[in-house]
């Protein structure tokens, strides 16, 4: 074989192969041991042995039931010795007549919590019968809470009986607590209580299909509005729920990010011919304008809300002008991008028909970022949706604030997974109606998927 024709192959031994084996080997190695390193550090350093061990599960149990159910409280009074029964504990859901699983007497209220569970409340003790264990007594005596097990019972983990307060909670659905002050006993049901009507509406004890059926009735059951008005407004005025203000802060959230995200995108669009190099022959130009894109987006959303706050103060408008200002340095950015890619040669064919600068960009410039600018404008107002929520809670106002009010209260949770199944809802309809319009206007009114 000649030279001239054939190649050298060069074939390392087995004592190369081996030093590359070892030297990836030690690499892979160091890696590993610096990510375990980051790792030990960060748990150090995050105390995550302290958070652990300061975690309750338990406490996320109740107030996951909490916010799927409601409970019926029967009150004793020890100071004026009255009971009461009512929802939530409200005394503007206060029963007149007791419900059928409480049953009163002359020295005594028998209550029945279910599964065999029942409670008899005396004048300053307690029975509760649990089954397969038998009868707690609790009894205040020299002000004291005395409790009595069944003989040969050991206390289950579910009570917990001190001379001060007797509490028992043999599961999510039932509670029972002594103290000095008071007798109370709670039943747990599943559902939001009054979520249509208030508790003492003339429409809280009518079925759906009664209401249904009152809507269509002639007979008034105000004599000053219709039956359809009347249930309307009743429901839209609940005070527990308030629906309407509910709506009201859900539009003010909507409009927060549209208004924000459509003021961003069309200042944003002209800056972004200032930035794109191919567009902008002046470097000082094109520096001072990037340099303002890092700026708006280099801080934070939150941040910028918290400035607008001490500015205009609170409401709306500082969730706006928060997201406009993100958004612009965000959306200017991708656009500068989206311009500097563009086909010179579409842009090179216009300008050979004779048209001025400004068709130059209508005709050939703006067809080919068109699609980047929808679709970017669009996800970023999918995006915030979730964002105006965020900084509702602030102070801008819309369903983040009412969200942040139920969850500082740390009650009526029912309420609080209302307002995110809201959020959710909103924020999967702009998802669904984004992506449409995208199909739409980018692909053709025929697009399929």
């Amino acid at each position: 074989m000649s030279a001239g024709t054939d190649a050298a192959v060069i074939i390392d031994g087995p004592d190369t192969i081996f030093a590359n084996l070892r030297a990836r080997t030690l690499r892979s190695g160091i890696v590993l041991l610096a990510v375990l390193a980051y790792l030990s550090y960060t748990w150090v350093a995050f105390d995550m042995n302290g958070l652990i061990d300061s975690a309750k599960p338990e406490r996320a149990v109740l107030l996951a039931n909490d916010a799927v159910a409601h409970k019926v409280h029967v009150t004793k009074s020890m100071r004026t010795g009255e009971t009461k029964v009512a929802i939530e504990g409200e005394r503007t859901a206060t029963y007149e007549t007791p419900p059928s699983w409480v049953e009163t007497g002359d020295d005594s209220t028998r209550v029945i919590l279910g599964d065999g569970y029942e409670v008899v409340i005396f004048d300053n003790a307690i029975e509760m019968y649990v089954p397969d264990y038998g009868t707690i007594t609790a009894s205040i005596i020299d002000n004291r809470i005395e409790t009595i097990l069944p003989e040969g019972k050991a206390p289950p983990d579910w009570l917990r009986a001190v001379p001060s307060k007797f509490d028992a909670r043999p599961d999510l659905r039932k509670r029972v607590q002594m103290s000095r002050a008071k007798i109370e006993v709670h039943r747990y049901f599943t559902g939001w209580e009054n979520f249509f009507f208030p508790f003492n509406s003339p429409l809280s004890t009518y079925s759906f299909m009664e209401v249904v059926s009152l809507i269509f009735n002639d007979q008034r059951l105000d004599p000053e509005m219709a039956n359809w008005r009347l249930v309307f407004d009743t429901f839209w005025e609940n005070p527990d729920w308030q629906h309407g203000n509910v709506f009201v802060a859900l539009l003010e959230t909507l409009l927060m990010a549209v208004l924000g995200t459509v003021t961003a995108a069309f200042v944003a669009l002209p800056l972004a011919f200032f930035a794109a190099q191919n567009f902008s022959p002046s470097n000082i130009v094109r520096f001072f304008v990037r340099r303002l894109f890092d700026l708006l987006r280099g801080i934070d959303m939150l941040v910028w809300s918290l400035i607008f706050i001490r500015a205009f103060g609170l409401g709306p408008l500082t969730g706006t002008l928060a997201i406009a200002f993100t958004d612009t340095g965000e959306l200017g950015k991708l656009f500068s991008e989206a311009l500097e890619n563009t086909d010179e040669k579409q842009v090179d064919g216009v300008q050979s028909t004779g048209a001025s600068k400004v068709q130059v960009y209508r005709f050939g410039v703006i067809p080919q970022i068109l699609p980047i600018f929808i679709s970017q404008t669009l996800y970023y107002l999918e995006s915030n949706i979730r964002s105006a929520t965020v900084i509702g809670a602030l102070g801008a106002g819309g369903i983040g604030l009412m969200l942040v009010e139920t969850i500082r209260t740390s009650r009526d949770w029912e309420n609080t997974l209302y307002l995110i199944l809201l959020t959710l809802f909103l924020v999967i309809a702009m998802d669904k109606i984004s992506g449409s319009l995208r199909k739409r206007l980018i692909q053709g009114r025929n697009a399929q998927g």
